[in-house]
C-alpha cells in the first residue's frame, strides 16, 4: 500500500469504515434490507449499539450496510475487511491465504473463506461479447496442476495433458480478458465458448491448434501464427496478449496461492481476470480496483458450505 492509502481513516477505525461501506453501497442514503424502504429510517445510538446499526421505523426492524452482501454474516471487523480488499486488489499475482491469516489473526479457515467471498464479488456476472467492429481477440488454452500431475508423461514422453486442469482464455487487444475452466478443452467447448462471448465481426488470432481449425464460423476473420515452427509474430497475428494473461496467472498460482482445489479454481480465475481488466492501462488504479470490488459485494451471498463445494440442501 502506498503511504496515504495506509493512513486511510477506513482501514482502522469501525465507524468510518461502515461509513466509507455505506457511501459506496447507499449513495442515496440507507436503504431497508427489509422492505427497501428509505424514508423512516433512523441510525441507532448508545453505548452498546453496534457500529452501522439503523432501525427502519415502517417494518420496525434493524438492519446494517453489512446485510444481503458478502459481508452477511461475518465476525472479521469492517475496516479488516475493507484491508484484504485492498491487498487483494493491489497485489498483481494476488494475496495467500496464510498472509490474510497473519493480518487478520483467528483462524485459517476464516481467513480462507474471506478470500474465496471478496472473489465472489470480484465476479462481473453476464458480460456482453467481446470484439465487434474488426477488433481483435486473442484465444488460447493452457494447463494447469499440480507440480505431480505436470510432471506425468505419456508413452510418447510428452506432458499428459488429460491429467491436468484445462484453462481457456479470450483476451481483447486492449481490453479484457476472460478465462474458464473447463473439463476438457477439445473443438466443441473452445468453439462453443467463442461463438458465446465474440461478435461475427471480429478477428481471431490463434495459434496452429487444430481446435480453431472452424472458427471462421463464429469470427469475421481468423488468423494463425505457427510456433511450431519458431513464428510468434506475423503481421498483426500474435498471441503475446493471451500469453502474458496466462503468464501472470501462472506465477501467481505457483509463487502466491500453491495450493488449489480444481473445485475452487473458476474463483481464482475470476480473482485474476478482475485485476487484468481494471488494470492501470484503462485507468484504474488501486483505490479504483477496490472501489469497484466493493461495488461488487452486493447480492452476493457465499457460505462456508456452498464455497467448499458442499450442498445446501
Amino acid at each position: 500500500m502506498s503511504k496515504s492509502a495506509l493512513s486511510a481513516p477506513h482501514f482502522h477505525n469501525e465507524d468510518a469504515a461502515f461509513a466509507y461501506v455505506e457511501t459506496h453501497l447507499w449513495p442515496h442514503g440507507p436503504v431497508c434490507f427489509h422492505c427497501k424502504g428509505t424514508e423512516r429510517v433512523g441510525k441507532m445510538a448508545g453505548k452498546t449499539t453496534r457500529a452501522g446499526l439503523y432501525k427502519c421505523y415502517a417494518c420496525r426492524k434493524p438492519f446494517t450496510v453489512r446485510m444481503g452482501t458478502v459481508f452477511e454474516s461475518s465476525h472479521v471487523p469492517l475496516r479488516v475487511w475493507l484491508q484484504i480488499i485492498y491487498l487483494m486488489c493491489s497485489s498483481k499475482k494476488g494475496i495467500s491465504t496464510r498472509q490474510i491469516h497473519r493480518i487478520i489473526g483467528g483462524s485459517l479457515k476464516t481467513a480462507w473463506f474471506l478470500g474465496h467471498r471478496i472473489r465472489e464479488a470480484m465476479s462481473a456476472g453476464s458480460l456482453p461479447a467481446m470484439g465487434g467492429n474488426g477488433g481483435g481477440i486473442e484465444m488460447d488454452e493452457t494447463y494447469f496442476g499440480p507440480r505431480n500431475e505436470i510432471l506425468k508423461r505419456t508413452k510418447r514422453g510428452k506432458a499428459s495433458h488429460s491429467s491436468q486442469r484445462s484453462v481457456v482464455a479470450l483476451v481483447e487487444r486492449g481490453g479484457n480478458s476472460r478465462m474458464f475452466h473447463v473439463e476438457r478443452a477439445d473443438k466443441k467447448t473452445v468453439l462453443g465458448l467463442l461463438a458465446k462471448h465474440a461478435k461475427q465481426d471480429s478477428k481471431l488470432y490463434t495459434d496452429e491448434s487444430a481446435l480453431y481449425w472452424q472458427a471462421t464460423g463464429f469470427v469475421k476473420d481468423h488468423s494463425v501464427v505457427r510456433h511450431a515452427d519458431g513464428i510468434y509474430v506475423r503481421g498483426e497475428a500474435h498471441t503475446n496478449t493471451v500469453e502474458g494473461v496466462f503468464g501472470i496467472f501462472k506465477r501467481g498460482m505457483r509463487g502466491i496461492y500453491q495450493h488449489c482445489g480444481e473445485q475452487h479454481l473458476h474463483r481464482y480465475l475470476i480473482e485474476f481476470d478482475f485485476r487484468y481488466n481494471n488494470r492501470e492501462r484503462l485507468g484504474a488504479d488501486d483505490i479504483i480496483r477496490s472501489e469497484k470490488a466493493l461495488l461488487g459485494v452486493i447480492g452476493k451471498r457465499l457460505t462456508y458450505r456452498t464455497s467448499r463445494g458442499q450442498s445446501t440442501a
